[in-house]
């Protein structure tokens, strides 16, 4: 709708969640700024004690990434599936009888509604770009690509750019459970990204840490490193899956 209404010439600019955003934007439409960078973590919100982290539990969560990132650490739970806005995930999970729901932590604190009963899973590998917001613009529309350029935020544009394209170069246009963070470590860049099946039973990951002047196409061979090591045959299985 936002995309229509900036080629329409309706808005000028729109901003978004980036992990949201595909990696392929509208022919005519361009990414103009990066916002500094929030938390990149997912939480857990639970409901009493933590007691089922150790024996049964249900946790719920609309994810294939979260989801199989769960189940990978904890094989006995049983993961539900949670949609709609924050409010409404909110509300359904303090009306269930599930254990908690995992959240991005960022989505929480910027409408502040993140709770006291939370937990950092600081296991899990983020979806590419969380925490982040991108502004776009029409690639003709000069006055406001300069303007929203003073907003950019060099260290997130680069570290959200190598994320996405470790993604775009996994996925093809298929969502996947995919995890990708990048972040600075003095003058060299820590990369970590992730495959696995929806299961959470397969795991293909990588870790790297490259000189900063290697990031253009960090995410790019990364991506590959992945796909040489089972993860043709573990996408493949994943597209098929989902069309069942």
């Amino acid at each position: 709708t936002l995309d229509i209404a900036m080629i329409n010439g309706d808005v000028d600019i729109a901003v978004h969640s980036m992990k949201d955003v595909p990696t392929a934007l509208p022919i005519g439409i361009v990414q103009a700024a990066v916002l500094e960078r929030a938390n990149t973590l997912d939480i857990l919100v639970h409901k009493g004690d933590l007691d089922f982290l150790n024996g049964a539990g249900t946790i719920a969560t609309g994810s294939l990434r979260r989801q199989a990132q769960w189940l990978n650490k904890y094989p006995n739970h049983n993961v539900v599936d949670l949609r709609g806005n924050v409010n409404t995930r909110m509300q359904k999970l303090q009306e269930s009888d599930w254990n908690g729901a995992v959240f991005a932590a960022a989505g929480l604190e910027r409408i502040n509604l993140k709770p006291s009963n939370y937990i950092d899973l600081d296991w899990m590998i983020p979806a590419p770009a969380q925490g982040a917001m991108v502004v776009v613009a029409m690639a003709d529309d000069e006055f406001s690509r300069q303007a929203l350029n003073e907003l950019n935020d060099i260290d997130t544009e680069v570290c959200t750019h190598i994320e996405r394209q470790f993604l775009k170069t996994l996925e093809g246009g298929c969502t996947a459970p995919i995890g990708a963070l990048a972040v600075f470590v003095e003058d060299d860049i820590l990369f970590k990204g992730v495959l696995f099946s929806i299961d959470g039973k397969q795991k293909i990951e990588i870790e790297k840490t490259v000189p900063m002047q290697e990031w253009k196409k960090l995410g790019f061979y990364c991506a590959k490193e992945i796909l040489e090591n089972g993860g043709v045959e573990l996408m493949t299985e994943i597209k098929n899956n989902l069309k069942k």
